[in-house]
């Protein structure tokens, strides 16, 4: 289970085509199926992908290609790349613990679009959240854009940190991502 979960991972952070439609499509039927996560997506929601750590990444980062995935299926209105990251920040996945980006970095880091009209909900769309630091930081940034827009947060996985043994790989949860005061926190 854990090797088939870091596959998994790695098919996301590649947007493996041959996948990604199939992970996407898992989203939408167990929205379906168990009529949960209405206030995420909706009719109404404009889906915001992530940027990735470098300026480049843009419409080539997996987060962007898991919103159109996940459009295509129905579940927003709509897929805005509002949000850009004008600064490289060091890549979480490989940094030590100690190293990875602050959520100061992450906000200083991202620049918003201007926007044609005020959107009524965001839900920004990321592959992977391990503490939140970035996604607390999005979600920051575009609140101080767009004060009176909704906004919320969907990541495809949620790191468990290093378990020698899964006991599923599908655990759908909803959850919440908070400042403490020094850093990012996630529950669950």
């Amino acid at each position: 289970m854990s090797a088939e979960g870091r596959r998994l991972c790695q098919r996301l952070k590649a947007s493996d085509p041959r996948w990604l439609p199939h992970y996407a499509g898992q989203v939408a039927e167990f929205c379906a199926r168990e009529r949960r996560f209405a206030n995420l997506f909706a009719a109404d929601a404009w889906l915001v992908p992530v940027p990735g750590h470098a300026p480049a990444c843009g419409r080539r980062a997996a987060a962007f290609h898991l919103a159109m995935a996940l459009h295509e299926l129905g579940l927003a209105v709509q897929v805005w790349p509002g949000i850009a990251r004008c600064v490289a920040v060091t890549r979480s996945a490989t940094a030590l613990p100690g190293e990875r980006p602050t959520v100061r970095q992450h906000y200083e880091s991202f620049a918003i679009a201007a926007a044609t009209r005020p959107p009524p909900r965001l839900v920004l769309v990321d592959d992977v959240i391990t503490k939140g630091r970035t996604l607390l930081a999005a979600a920051a940034k575009l609140r101080d854009a767009f004060p009176s827009a909704d906004v919320r947060a969907f990541a495809m996985v949620r790191s468990t940190g290093f378990l020698n043994r899964l006991d599923r790989l599908l655990a759908p949860c909803e959850g919440v991502v908070y400042w403490t005061g020094r850093d990012a926190r996630r529950e669950p």
